[in-house]
């Protein structure tokens, strides 16, 4: 069988950042198809972008140590980030102003909003606590014209620990599942799946080394469909040592795939209409894409100066980022036609 032809692909880059990017994430698809992306970094600057474009919107400036993690609610009206300065912050994304700090004890590497829900947010860090906390008990303070509201503090004792005990080692990323009642973590190199009811771990899984990269990958409806990796529910993406595990269902818990591939992973992105996979390759500066169903090498994305650390797809499928050492983000276009900044002609051909 002869080897598929490897395209030349042309990608974006976005600038701003100073240091390493540890951390990028998608919007849901809003209005008109428009979509937004949210990167954390370690100068502790996280930015807000127009999706398809990757034009800078806004930087939340607040925070005094390095940001770990950001993500958007799922109505993209906050965003929420984990730093090294033991706080979590959440974010008005349209005024850029601080709305809650989350005071923790320790570093916060991750946070997470569920599916559908912007008033609840999961963190979890160097503490080894998942804890959850409900932001509609407290709100901002309505302010006078012309001025900004000041933050609402909360205390990490008013929030609901879950699995108390259950973590030995930090918890760098967590997920909730499409069932609202399901939560996972990423911890040394463990995954844990909690049944938040009762607050209690329900299942283990211990993979091939440290998990370098654990994302819920999901399409936007209008763009999902059965014949999808997953059959349109969203897949749980994990990278550990040189194996890329895949997670399927309502709970995330049905194993899908796993593959082990020639050369480490730091990061694993998931085409879930193109059936195909990205990774970015430990030790090295390479993005390689493969085929889901074969798990066969198709392309390898050069470009980056340092190793890629986050890979996200677009809501809608047409596009993906890949967030790096280097301190920039590159997006690479996945469709055909005209899309964003993209002049046209077919994806990776060169002409676009």
């Amino acid at each position: 069988m002869t080897e598929p032809a490897r395209r030349q692909t042309v990608p974006l880059t976005c600038h701003g950042h100073s240091r390493p990017v540890t951390h990028l994430s998608f919007s849901p698809l809003e209005k008109e198809d428009s979509y937004y992306m949210i990167s954390s970094c370690k100068d502790g600057n996280p930015m807000l972008r127009d999706g398809q474009t990757g034009d800078w919107i806004g930087t939340f400036l607040g925070h005094k140590g390095a940001t770990w993690q950001a993500r958007l609610s799922p109505d993209a009206s906050t965003a929420a980030t984990s730093s090294a300065d033991f706080s979590a912050k959440i974010w008005d994304t349209h005024t850029g102003e601080l709305l809650y700090i989350l005071k923790h004890d320790h570093i916060v590497r991750a946070v997470a909003y569920p599916y559908e829900n912007s008033g609840l947010l999961a963190t979890g860090g160097y503490e080894k606590k998942l804890r959850i906390f409900d932001l509609a008990d407290q709100r901002p303070a309505t302010s006078p014209s012309g001025t900004s509201p000041e933050p609402v503090t909360i205390d990490a004792s008013k929030a609901f620990e879950i699995g108390e005990g259950v973590h030995k080692d930090i918890i760098k990323f967590i997920v909730w599942a499409r069932d609202p009642n399901v939560i996972i973590t990423a911890s040394g190199d463990t995954l844990r799946w909690f049944d938040l009811p009762s607050r209690r771990c329900v299942r283990e899984a211990k993979l091939e080394g440290e998990i370098k990269s654990c994302e819920l990958v999901s399409l936007a409806p209008s763009h999902s469909g059965p014949t999808d990796i997953g059959g349109g529910l969203p897949v749980l993406a994990v990278a550990a040592g040189k194996t890329a595990y895949f997670w399927g269902g309502s709970r995330a818990e049905d194993e899908l795939k796993r593959i082990t591939l020639p050369h480490g992973i730091a990061s694993v992105g998931l085409d879930l209409k193109g059936r195909k996979f990205v990774v970015g390759e430990e030790p090295g500066t390479w993005a390689r894409v493969y085929t889901w169903d074969e798990g066969q090498e198709i392309d390898v994305h050069k470009g980056h100066h340092g190793p890629i650390w986050s890979i996200a797809f677009s809501p809608d499928g047409n596009l993906y980022a890949t967030g790096s050492e280097d301190g920039t983000i590159k997006m690479w276009k996945n469709c055909d036609g005209y899309y964003g900044l993209w002049r046209g002609g077919v994806s990776g051909s060169g002409t676009d």
